[in-house]
């Protein structure tokens, strides 16, 4: 693979990341041959179309093209689509029209609808559709007819089936409403966010742009009031009962041939129930109920059960998280359980670890005792099993990724990626460090020699229960490490505690110290791999993060400057308190209890002790991590006379990199850290790839964006 720094900036962005051209999205029809999946057709065209793939025969053909059904609406693909229980029909959202087609034989036709469509999901029977608009679920029939709504807001700040609430479990999706099998009624959650917090995120450098509002349930802030009902397709409903104020959180639903069940849980997170529901009147039972004193993990795909009624679920011990069936454990002490993907008569498809860099596909099937394994090879494997077919997907961006239709007594059949190569390849050495036996890959410059010279070493973690980096399916992000590598650094990228996939005690080690034992475990990655490889100079360190990662790049050089020298911190939650309640209570507790965790790794509350270079990065537009996190820390630091830059970027969300200042924002962040840690390429010259290099401001300045990245990134 051709090795070219310069390009991957710019690759990045055309690519977003190397999502356009990949397919993804898969749906099995229940006779297995068929799969339905959305893809684009090359791997700079954001235009994603529905396609199908015949098993049988393998051949391909595009079911729905947006450049054809909306040739006005340049740019605009198919983000969303669903189908019927057997596979018959399928129904998307297109230019905020509700489109639905038959998949053997039928042409895409556009049904009239109220308002802008989003997530239409066909009925099991595949007679009608359900979307929402306007805050409403309504339904319409495949035919075209008898359009409606069965729940509308009935409150100035209340919407019906919106999923945000069981994007934590969901193994596809957010779902906020759910079919009965005989779509003649529907399980769907109201949501009432009078009380939530209004926030306000500018986002744009006009200043005639109106700022979008948002509700953010933070930390210690009231949370939405969310409710389960049963909605008729005439406008009645019943409401589901249960104890709203001891578990309001709704996180996660199901309506299978035994009926409608629901998962709820307390704020504290440290109790989950999961409730028959009965469709008659609303009542509810009790079929499991867990504690936790830290938490009780929340698994994707769950509630799941089979077709002979055995409810599955997980339990934690002996460092293990196990799949259960009616409570009995039924897979292996060390294979850690991931996601549960699906069930099928009594089979049941989930995907599990026994090596924490790599995650299998598994089944199992009641009542026999032991599950087995479907996907070979090393990887991070996931798909889709139905009809006796299995879409085998390896994750990873190309030539790693790869997806399968896998048919018995039938060669593979590969689903053809358009997806581009990275321009660079990443080439990082496998470590385990330490005595936690630290999972690691160290990524050196292509043009290093051994006992050529000391390289300054950069530390490049995300480090939170989120996402692993170290991992069997490198994604955007190796080739990024290895890009930085290319400018003269031994990149160490490693998994400390805290990060999914080493069993439920590895998780929960953060439990009221979320930062502490992630920082000790970086410092004991960068000590055993300066111990182990006499190439990497431990008098010139950095890091760089994003989100969690950039929290813990700014905690770095205030708790640790003896280690590190230079960060960089891009979407960072600088004050605990200025996050998502769910996400920072499961770890700290409620404020009002425990106000000392929060003022522990409070970054702003530290900020006087910085005396290390540190450049700060946020996008204006981001409502995951407000960018209020960046500024207050920057205004703390001011006050506190301590030198520092801040980047801010208009229209750019969460994620800088894959935005339109990506270019900029990695060449600023290389140039910033080869300046203060005194790195030069090979030969002296200027780092391979590195550009035209935007110049730094004086000691002791705030930069709000350079004139480049400001005019670039504007609305």
């Amino acid at each position: 693979m051709a090795t070219d720094p310069a390009s991957l900036p710019e690759q990045l962005v055309r690519t977003r990341r190397f999502t356009l051209g990949q397919p993804a999205r898969f749906t099995v029809s229940a006779d297995g041959g068929t799969v339905l999946f959305l893809r684009s057709r090359a791997g700079h065209d954001p235009v994603a179309c529905l396609w199908a793939l015949d098993v049988r025969s393998g051949a391909e053909r595009v079911l729905a093209d947006p450049a054809e059904l909306c040739p006005d609406a340049p740019g605009s693909g198919i983000g969303w689509y669903g189908a019927d229980s057997d596979g018959r029909v399928a129904a998307f959202a297109l230019g905020g029209a509700l489109w639905t087609l038959e998949v053997h034989g039928g042409r895409p036709r556009k049904l009239v609808t109220a308002g802008q469509v989003a997530e239409p999901r066909p009925d099991p029977a595949g007679r009608r559709i359900g979307y929402l608009a306007g805050g409403a679920l309504r339904v319409v029939d495949v035919a075209g007819g008898g359009d409606r709504a069965v729940a509308s807001p009935d409150g100035p700040h209340v919407e019906f089936g919106i999923g945000e609430h069981t994007a934590a479990v969901a193994a596809d999706e957010a779902r906020g409403f759910w079919w009965a099998p005989d779509g003649g009624r529907l399980l769907v959650a109201r949501v009432d966010s009078a009380r939530v917090p209004l926030w306000h995120v500018a986002g744009s450098d006009d200043p005639a742009e109106p700022p979008k509002k948002v509700r953010c349930t933070a930390v210690g802030e009231p949370h939405a009031e969310v409710s389960l009902w049963i909605a008729g397709l005439d406008g009645t409903r019943i409401r589901v009962a249960h104890d709203a104020d001891a578990f309001p959180y709704l996180v996660g639903a199901v309506w299978d041939a035994h009926g409608p069940c629901a998962v709820v849980a307390s704020r504290d997170q440290r109790r989950v129930r999961t409730l028959a529901i009965d469709p008659a009147d609303g009542a509810t039972s009790v079929l499991a109920e867990q504690h936790d004193p830290r938490w009780v993990a929340l698994v994707p795909g769950l509630p799941a059960r089979t077709a002979s009624g055995v409810l599955l679920g997980h339990a934690d011990g002996d460092g293990t998280r196990r799949l259960t069936a009616d409570g009995r454990p039924v897979s292996p002490p060390g294979l850690h359980l991931r996601a549960v993907l699906g069930t099928e008569g009594d089979d049941v498809v989930f995907t599990a670890s026994d090596d924490p860099a790599e995650t299998h596909l598994w089944v199992w099937r009641a009542p026999d005792s032991g599950p087995r394994r479907l996907s070979g090879g090393p990887g991070v494997h996931s798909g889709v099993r139905r009809g006796g077919t299995l879409v085998r997907v390896a994750a990873g961006t190309r030539p790693h990724g790869r997806a399968q239709a896998v048919r018995e007594g039938r060669p593979p059949l590969d689903v053809r990626s358009a997806g581009e190569p990275p321009a660079l390849e990443a080439r990082p050495t496998r470590l385990v460090l330490g005595p936690r036996e630290l999972r690691a890959d160290l990524y050196l410059p292509s043009w290093h020699r051994p006992g050529s010279g000391r390289l300054p070493v950069l530390l490049d973690p995300y480090g939170g229960p989120k996402r692993q980096r170290v991992t069997a399916a490198p994604d955007w992000r190796a080739p990024v490490s290895q890009w930085f590598a290319e400018q003269g650094f031994a990149v160490l990228v490693a998994d400390g505690r805290g990060t999914p996939g080493r069993g439920p005690d590895w998780e929960r080690a953060v439990h009221g110290d979320l930062f502490g034992p992630v920082l000790d475990d970086q410092v004991t990655a960068l000590h055993e791999a300066v111990r182990r490889c006499a190439d990497l100079d431990p008098s010139r360190v950095g890091i760089r993060g994003s989100s969690f990662g950039g929290t813990l790049a700014a905690l770095a050089v205030l708790r640790r400057p003896d280690c590190f020298h230079a960060a960089v911190a891009a979407s960072a939650v600088t004050d605990q308190r200025l996050f998502h309640a769910r996400s920072r209570e499961r770890f700290l507790g409620h404020p009002e209890a425990f106000p000392e965790r929060y003022d522990a790794w409070s970054v702003v509350r530290a900020a006087g002790g910085l005396d290390r270079p540190l450049l700060l990065i946020h996008g204006l537009a981001d409502t995951t991590v407000h960018p209020a996190n960046a500024v207050r820390l920057s205004r703390a630091l001011l006050a506190a006379e301590r030198p520092h830059e801040l980047l801010l970027l208009p229209g750019v969300g969460h994620q800088v990199v894959g935005s339109s200042a990506t270019v900029e924002v990695l060449r600023r962040q290389s140039a910033f850290l080869r300046g203060h840690l005194g790195v030069r390429g090979r030969d002296g010259r200027p780092p391979l790839g590195s550009g035209q290099q935007p110049s730094l401001p004086a000691a002791g300045t705030v930069s709000e964006g350079s004139p480049s990245v400001a005019r670039r990134t504007s609305l």
